[in-house]
C-alpha cells in the first residue's frame, strides 16, 4: 500500500484535469438529493416547532355533526387553562348583484372570542380579529380571502350572506395561522363569529360540520397521557384527538412522501452522473495506459496499480461528495425566502446532518458502482502495450470478484433507498425502472452503432459525404454513442415519463371526468326540503339525471370488538369519519359481490354492506362485525354483504350502507348529484339557493380545477427533479464531446488533407451529434412511455393514452442538446492545421 499511496500522490500532482466532469456529475447528483432532503427536513422541523400554531392549540378535540357534551366539556376544563371553540363547514356565500344573487363556495370557520390561542390572524386593513368579527349596526362582521372577495365583487364594508344571516365584510383574510391544519378545501376561507352563525340556519341537526376545541395546556402537560385519558373516556363518542406533536398530519405525510419521491428521482440523476463518472474514469485510464504499462515493466503488480488508481478515485470521490453536500446544504438556505413564500406552513431552514449523510451515502455507493468496473481494466493492461502502442479498448469482463462486488453495491444502494425513503415498493420499482432503462439504452446504443456501420457502407450513402462520415463515426471504434445515449437518454427518460404522467392526469381531469361527472353536488338538503328540491331539478328539461341519498357521517371505532386502529390503522377508511347511508330498496344484484342483501322491511339487528375493494384491503369478510360511531352513539352491525362501489365516475358512492332500521331516528340530511347541461347550471343554482339558502352546492368543474391545480404543483416539483437529472446528463454529454475532441482534431486534419472543406467537416460533426441525440430521445420516449403506462395503470389505476406533443419535444430537445455540445467542441478541430497535427502523430 505504501507504494500505491506514493504513486497515487505523484499522479495527483498533475491537478484535476480530466476529472472535471467526474466531479461535476458526482457533485450535482449528491447536491440534488441533499437539497431535497434538507428542504424536507426543514419543513418537518418547522411543523414540529410550530405545531401548536398550526393546530391552533396545544391539543384539539373534534367531533362531527355535533358539539361537545357536558361531560366532554368538563374534561377539557379540568385539564386545560383555556378552551377555544370553533366550527368548520362548507357553505355558499351570497351577494346581491346587478343581475341577481351571486354565489361562491366557501369553507366557513366560526370562531369564539379566544380564537386564536396561538399565532395571529393577519388582515387587511390591519385590525384585531375580534374587532373584525364584532357586531356593528346590527350586523356581525366577517372576513374572507381575497380570491373569494374578488369572485363576488366584494370590498370591505359590503354585505354578504351565509344561510339566512347577513354579515358585513370588514377585512380581507391574509394569513390564517391554523389554516394548514384543515387540509385540502374546495373553497376559499371565510371566518365569522359563532354568535353570528347561530341565526344562519346552517348548523341544524344532521348538517355536515365539524366542531373543534383547541386546548391551551400547562407547560408541564404530558400530551401522550392526556391523549390516552381522553380516548379512554370518550373513544366511543366519535372523538378525534390531535396535538402539537403533529399539528398537520396530512401535510406532514405528504411532505415526507413527496420528499422521498423526489429523492428517488434524484437517484435517477445520480445514475446519469454515474454514467459520466464511468466515462470520465475510462477516458482518464485510456490516457494512462503507457504509464500503467511502464509500471508493470518495472515490476509493479496488478493489485498495486489497482490500489494506486483506486486511492486517486477515492480522494476525488470524497472531494465530489463534499462539493455536492456543500451545494445541497447552502442552496436551500440561499433560496429559503423564495421557498417559504410558496409554502402555507413554516419551515426551519438550516444545516441538517441527516439528509446530508443520506446524500453522502448515495453518492459514495454510486461512485463505487460506476468506478469498480473501469478500474478493474487496469489489471488487463499488459507491459507489451508500451511497445505496441496498443490503445484499443479491452472487451474482456473483469474478474468475478469485481462483478460480485458491483452486484452487492447495487443491492446495498437499492436496499438503502427502500429503507430511507419509507416507501419501499416505490423504491424497488424506481430501481427496477432505472436498471431497465439503462439496459434498454445500452442495447439501443449497440443497435445504433451497428445500424450506422451498415448504413455508412450502403450504396444509398454514395454522394452524401457528410452523412456517410457521420454514420461511420457513430458506428466506428472509439464512438461516444454509448456514453451519449446512456447519459442523455436516462435524463430524457425521466423527463418523458413525467410528461406522460402529467398529460394523462390532466386529460383524466379536464377531458374524461367532465363527460361523466355530475354538474353539481348538493349537500345538507334537509328532509323537508328534499321534495321541493327534486321538483325543481327533475322537471328541468336540461337535467338528464338526478341521484339522491341520505347522508350521515360515522367513525369506525371497532372491528370484531377490537379497536379499529389496531386492525388496520394505516388504511384511509379508518383515518377519520366516513359517509354512511341507507337504502329503502335493495340495489341491483350485480352490485352485491358477496353475501346477501336484507329484505326491504328488515327489522332485526343492524346490518351493513361494506365496499368490496376496501373490505378486501382491510381484511373484512361477510359475517364480521364493525362498530360505527354516529352522532356520539355506537352502532354495532354485522357485515351482511360486500358491495361493488365505483368512485371513478365522481358520483355518489358510500363505503358504508346500513340497514334503514339501524339509523332510525338519527337526524340526517341528503346529498344529491345533478347532471345538467352547462348552460342550465347557473339558473339551477340560483333557484335552489333562493328556495333553501342552507343547501351547499359544489360545482364539479370548480372542484376539478382545484384538483388540477394541486396536480400541477406536483408535476412541477417532479419536473424540477427531472430537470436536475437532465442537467447532469447534459454535463455528461459535454464530457463525452470533450473526450472525443482529440479524435476529431485528427479526423478533421485527415479530411482536410484529402480535400474536405470546413463546411463539410462541420456538417459531418453536426449530423453525428444530431443523430446521437435523436437516438437517445427516441429510446427515451419508448422507456418513458412504458414508465408512464406502468404508473398510470398500476399506481393511479386509470387508463393511459400516449401523448405525442411532449414526446416530440423530447426528441427535438435531445437532438438539439447533443448538437450544441458537439458544435461547442468542433471549433478546435476545424481550426487545427493538418500539417502540425499529422507531424505530431509521427
Amino acid at each position: 500500500m505504501s507504494v500505491a499511496i506514493r504513486i497515487a500522490r505523484r499522479e495527483l500532482r498533475g491537478g484535476l484535469r480530466g476529472f472535471r466532469i467526474f466531479l461535476a456529475c458526482l457533485a450535482l447528483g449528491v447536491a440534488a438529493i441533499a437539497a431535497v432532503g434538507s428542504v424536507r427536513v426543514s419543513i418537518q422541523d418547522g411543523l414540529a416547532r410550530e405545531g401548536a400554531v398550526i393546530l391552533g392549540g396545544d391539543a384539539e378535540m373534534s367531533f362531527t355533526y355535533r358539539f361537545a357534551t357536558e361531560s366532554e366539556r368538563a374534561w377539557m376544563e379540568a385539564n386545560a387553562l383555556a378552551i377555544s371553540e370553533t366550527v368548520d363547514f362548507r357553505s355558499m356565500a351570497v351577494v346581491e348583484g346587478e343581475t341577481g344573487p351571486e354565489r361562491g363556495l366557501t369553507q366557513v370557520r366560526g370562531v369564539d372570542d379566544l380564537y386564536p390561542l396561538y399565532g395571529a390572524v393577519e388582515l387587511t386593513p390591519d385590525i384585531p380579529i375580534t374587532e373584525a368579527l364584532a357586531m356593528r349596526d346590527g350586523l356581525p362582521g366577517g372576513v374572507m380571502q381575497q380570491v373569494l372577495a374578488d369572485r363576488l365583487g366584494l370590498n370591505p364594508g359590503d354585505t354578504f350572506r351565509l344561510g339566512t344571516q347577513d354579515f358585513r365584510l370588514t377585512a380581507i383574510l391574509e394569513v390564517e395561522p391554523d389554516g394548514a391544519s384543515g387540509g385540502f378545501g374546495l373553497g376559499p376561507r371565510s371566518i365569522v363569529g359563532l354568535d353570528g352563525l347561530a341565526s344562519s340556519g346552517l348548523l341544524q341537526p344532521g348538517t355536515l360540520y365539524d366542531s373543534q376545541y383547541r386546548l391551551l395546556l400547562p407547560e408541564a402537560a404530558n400530551l401522550q397521557a392526556l391523549e390516552d385519558d381522553a380516548l379512554a373516556a370518550f373513544r366511543d363518542t366519535g372523538l378525534r384527538w390531535r396535538d402539537s406533536r403533529n399539528g398537520a398530519p396530512g401535510i406532514q405525510q405528504f411532505i415526507a412522501r413527496m420528499g422521498a419521491f423526489l429523492v428517488l428521482v434524484g437517484l435517477a440523476g445520480l445514475a446519469v452522473g454515474g454514467v459520466g463518472v464511468s466515462a470520465a474514469i475510462r477516458a482518464y485510464l485510456d490516457g494512462k495506459i503507457a504509464t500503467i504499462a511502464t509500471l508493470k515493466t518495472l515490476g509493479a503488480e496488478g493489485r498495486t496499480i489497482f490500489a494506486a488508481y483506486f486511492l486517486q478515485i477515492g480522494l476525488l470521490t470524497a472531494l465530489g461528495i463534499v462539493l455536492g453536500l456543500a451545494l445541497g446544504a447552502l442552496a436551500p438556505l440561499a433560496l429559503a425566502p423564495l421557498i417559504e413564500a410558496q409554502l402555507p406552513i413554516p419551515a426551519a431552514f438550516g444545516i441538517h446532518p441527516a439528509p446530508l449523510a443520506e446524500a453522502a451515502l448515495y453518492g459514495l455507493l454510486t461512485a463505487l458502482i460506476f468506478t469498480l468496473w473501469p478500474l478493474a481494466r487496469t489489471e488487463q493492461v499488459r507491459a507489451a502495450a508500451l511497445f505496441r502502442d496498443a490503445t484499443g479498448k479491452s472487451r474482456t469482463l473483469p474478474r468475478p470478484i469485481f462483478l460480485i462486488l458491483t452486484a452487492g453495491l447495487v443491492a446495498a444502494l437499492v436496499g438503502l433507498a427502500a429503507w430511507l425513503s419509507g416507501i419501499p415498493i416505490l423504491a424497488f420499482y424506481t430501481a427496477g425502472g432505472i436498471l431497465a432503462a439503462l439496459l434498454l439504452l445500452a442495447l439501443a446504443a449497440l443497435a445504433v452503432r451497428a445500424l450506422s456501420r451498415r448504413l455508412a457502407r450502403s450504396r444509398g450513402m454514395r454522394g452524401r459525404t457528410a452523412l456517410r462520415l457521420a454514420l461511420g463515426s457513430v458506428g466506428g471504434p472509439g464512438s461516444e454513442a454509448t456514453s451519449v445515449v446512456l447519459s442523455l437518454g436516462l435524463g430524457l427518460t425521466v423527463l418523458a415519463a413525467v410528461g406522460q404522467i402529467d398529460s394523462n392526469l390532466r386529460n383524466a381531469i379536464e377531458r374524461d371526468l367532465p363527460d361523466v361527472a355530475p354538474s353539481y353536488f348538493f349537500v345538507d338538503i334537509q328532509n323537508d326540503q328534499l321534495p321541493g328540491f327534486l321538483d325543481r331539478v327533475e322537471n328541468d328539461p336540461e337535467v338528464s339525471r338526478v341521484d339522491t341519498a341520505p347522508m350521515l357521517r360515522g367513525l369506525i371505532t371497532r372491528i370484531n370488538g377490537v379497536p379499529a386502529q389496531e386492525v388496520a390503522a394505516d388504511h384511509w377508511v379508518l383515518q377519520g369519519d366516513r359517509g354512511v347511508t341507507y337504502l329503502t330498496t335493495a340495489p341491483p344484484a350485480s352490485e352485491v359481490v358477496a353475501g346477501a342483501w336484507w329484505p326491504d322491511d328488515y327489522a332485526g339487528p343492524p346490518l351493513v354492506a361494506f365496499a368490496a375493494e376496501e373490505a378486501q384491503e382491510i381484511g373484512l369478510t361477510v359475517g364480521d362485525e364493525i362498530t360505527v360511531n354516529i352522532l356520539g352513539r355506537d352502532i354495532t352491525a354485522e357485515i351482511a354483504a360486500l358491495r361493488q362501489v365505483d368512485f371513478s365516475n365522481a358520483g355518489i358512492g358510500f363505503i358504508l350502507t346500513m340497514s334503514q332500521n339501524a339509523l332510525a331516528g338519527a337526524p340526517h340530511t341528503h346529498i344529491a348529484t345533478v347532471y345538467a347541461e352547462e348552460a342550465a347550471e347557473t339558473q339551477i343554482l340560483r333557484d335552489v339557493a333562493s328556495a333553501a339558502p342552507n343547501i351547499t352546492a359544489i360545482r364539479m368543474r370548480d372542484a376539478l380545477e382545484r384538483v388540477a391545480d394541486a396536480l400541477s404543483g406536483l408535476a412541477a416539483a417532479t419536473s424540477y427533479g427531472a430537470g436536475a437529472t437532465l442537467l447532469t446528463g447534459f454535463i455528461v454529454l459535454i464530457g463525452a464531446a470533450a473526450a472525443g475532441e482529440r479524435g476529431r482534431v485528427f479526423e478533421a486534419a485527415v479530411l482536410k488533407t484529402v480535400g474536405a472543406s470546413r463546411r463539410r467537416i462541420l456538417a459531418s460533426f453536426a449530423l453525428r451529434s444530431g443523430l446521437l441525440g435523436a437516438a437517445a430521445g427516441g429510446v427515451a420516449i419508448i422507456a418513458g412511455a412504458i414508465g408512464g403506462w406502468a404508473i398510470m395503470t398500476f399506481v393511479m389505476e386509470t387508463s393511459y393514452e400516449f401523448e405525442p406533443i411532449s414526446a416530440l419535444a423530447i426528441i427535438l430537445g435531445g437532438a438539439l442538446a447533443t448538437l450544441l455540445a458537439g458544435l461547442a467542441f468542433a471549433l478546435r478541430p476545424l481550426a487545427a492545421r493538418p500539417a502540425r497535427v499529422l507531424r505530431a502523430r509521427e
